[in-house]
C-alpha cells in the first residue's frame, strides 16, 4: 500500500493484522499458559470457528473493498463475523471451565 499509494484496502489490512495475527496469537498464548487440560471438542470448535470465520471475513472484506457488489456479500460478512464472535465466546467458556478446575 505504501509503494502504490493506494490505501483502498486499509480496513482489510487492519482486519488481517488484528484477527489473523494478534487475536490468533493471544488465543495461542492463552491456550498454552492458562488452559490446563481443556475439553478437546471445545478447543477444536473454538479454533476452527475463529480460523474459518476470519478467513471468510477477510475474503469478504477484500471483495468489498475491491468493488464487488451483490446480495451475497452482506450475509457472508455477517455470518463470518458471527463465527468470530462465537469463537470468542467459546474462549470465554474455556476460561470459565479452567477457573472452576483450579478452585
Amino acid at each position: 500500500m505504501a509503494a502504490s499509494h493506494n490505501h483502498g484496502h486499509l480496513v482489510t489490512h487492519a482486519h488481517i493484522m488484528l484477527l489473523g495475527f494478534v487475536v490468533s496469537f493471544i488465543y495461542g498464548v492463552c491456550h498454552k499458559v492458562w488452559l490446563v487440560n481443556p475439553s478437546p471438542k471445545l478447543v477444536n470448535a473454538q479454533f476452527y470457528l475463529h480460523q474459518v470465520g476470519t478467513l471468510v471475513l477477510l475474503l469478504g472484506l477484500f471483495s468489498m473493498y475491491s468493488g464487488a457488489t451483490g446480495a451475497w456479500l452482506e450475509p457472508v460478512l455477517a455470518i463470518s463475523s458471527l463465527c468470530v464472535l462465537v469463537a470468542k465466546i467459546l474462549m470465554k467458556i474455556l476460561f470459565i471451565k479452567a477457573s472452576k478446575q483450579v478452585s
